[in-house]
């Protein structure tokens, strides 16, 4: 065609280093710890739901609401307006999205606008700024940085912490929203309330939106709570919060997520909503809500999912941090989400000159190692920054820990191989 053929919005935006990683893992025989997902099964319960959807009722083969299937918003409202202290409307303050992934996309179309500023806090989920560009936004970066542990004991992420002035210095008359992750992805940060009334307070001084991306709010270990930023004072007004099914009970194909917000927000991500996927399906929809249902009949109790499963993967955890010393990588510690970070400036310094282009971050070209001759995929924790930040990044990986038995099993053989040829 001799017409530009794709659209300006895709300029800059159509490489994703996911697909790299993802083929060149398929090509060896590896242990796979880069993509976050469970490898075992949802729990009982949930498939049991999701069977009764598929031959149960045979209406549930068909369309539903546009913007959720019934039961599914009413629990849903009933269920987290109770965390958020709001008394929350099916119909006007909840909206089913495919994934937390649509959720967030309808969120960058219904609201943000040509020229419209984003801050976005690094290291972050790499859609967020794809999904502003598209949007006509500028993402504006401010990143979360380490400070050192105290001498003996294991760095953690929560010693990640923004800078208040520098955050201050990032709010412009051109903000329009502040995106939120916390648990975050890929530190593992749960931010506390003392962080999350810093972020609270510039929003309200500079009349900001807030998307706060909230799918890992069940995976929370070492007793640390997680805080919706929604219900702090004058926030609630002013905050998308969004969900996601596969994450709170272990069925990420699922596919089911959702926004929850007020109505005068909330309207403008519906008229996205149904002029693009108009409804998601709804036999998904109604597992997910007799699972909520079932969740909130347990809350709280020991027969909980919600607290069998962060229980769970807290070992998990811990397995994997004691497994990675082995060879000398330095985790640190994650206090939620499925991933822990690895320290990897010992390998930086021994081992510089890895294969790759002169211009790739180090951990690139290190988890390309990694996966080529140690059969262990990570992914870089480089391609969660910005490009002028990945350079100061560059020394970390990160590994899902969200894993059955056999797979630590087997991650741990690979590590105590790694070990031999490192004392040969």
């Amino acid at each position: 065609m001799a017409k530009q053929l794709p659209a300006r919005r895709l300029t800059g935006i159509d490489h994703n280093p996911w697909v790299e990683f993802v083929e060149l893992a398929k090509k060896y025989d590896v242990v796979n710890l880069g993509q976050g997902f469970p490898d075992f099964s949802p729990p009982d319960f949930a498939v049991q739901a999701f069977q009764q959807a598929v031959s149960g009722d045979f209406m549930l083969n068909q369309y539903t609401k546009a913007f959720g299937y019934p039961p599914l918003t009413k629990i849903l409202a009933s269920f987290f307006g109770k965390l958020l202290g709001q008394e929350l409307d099916p119909l006007k303050n909840v909206l089913v999205t495919v994934g937390a992934y649509g959720a967030l996309f309808t969120a960058f179309q219904a609201l943000v606008d040509e020229g419209d500023e984003v801050i976005i806090i690094e290291p972050a989920f790499d859609c967020y700024e794809p999904m502003t560009l598209m949007a006509g936004g500028r993402p504006v970066f401010v990143s979360l940085r380490p400070s050192p542990a105290p001498k003996g004991q294991l760095e953690s992420t929560n010693d990640w912490r923004l800078d208040p002035t520098e955050l201050a210095s990032k709010f412009t008359p051109r903000t329009k929203a502040l995106v939120l992750n916390t648990p975050n992805n890929p530190l593992g940060k749960v931010f506390s309330k003392t962080e999350l009334e810093l972020v609270a307070d510039l929003c309200r001084q500079h009349d900001v939106l807030c998307i706060s991306d909230e799918v890992y709010q069940w995976m929370v270990y070492d007793g640390h709570q997680h805080i919706s930023i929604a219900s702090l004072p004058g926030m609630w007004g002013r905050t998308l919060t969004i969900g996601s099914a596969g994450k709170s009970f272990s069925a990420t194909g699922w596919k089911v997520g959702w926004v929850l917000g007020p109505d005068n927000i909330m309207k403008h991500l519906q008229t996205v909503h149904q002029n693009s996927v108009f409804h998601c399906p709804t036999q998904g929809q109604a597992a997910v809500a007799r699972c909520f249902e079932r969740e909130q009949q347990h809350f709280g109790q020991p027969s909980s999912y919600f607290l069998q499963l962060p229980q769970a993967m807290q070992r998990h955890r811990d397995h994997m941090i004691r497994s990675l010393q082995l060879v000398g990588l330095k985790p640190l510690q994650s206090q939620g989400s499925y991933f822990l970070i690895a320290d990897i400036s010992g390998f930086k310094s021994k081992m510089p000159d890895l294969p790759g282009a002169a211009d790739e971050p180090y951990d690139r070209r290190f988890a390309k190692w990694m996966i080529k001759t140690k059969g262990l995929v990570a992914i870089p924790v480089s391609i969660f920054f910005s490009q002028p930040h990945q350079k100061d990044f560059d020394h970390y990986v990160r590994f899902c820990f969200v894993k059955d038995e056999a797979t630590l099993q087997a991650m741990d053989e690979r590590l105590q191989k790694w070990k031999r040829e490192l004392q040969a």
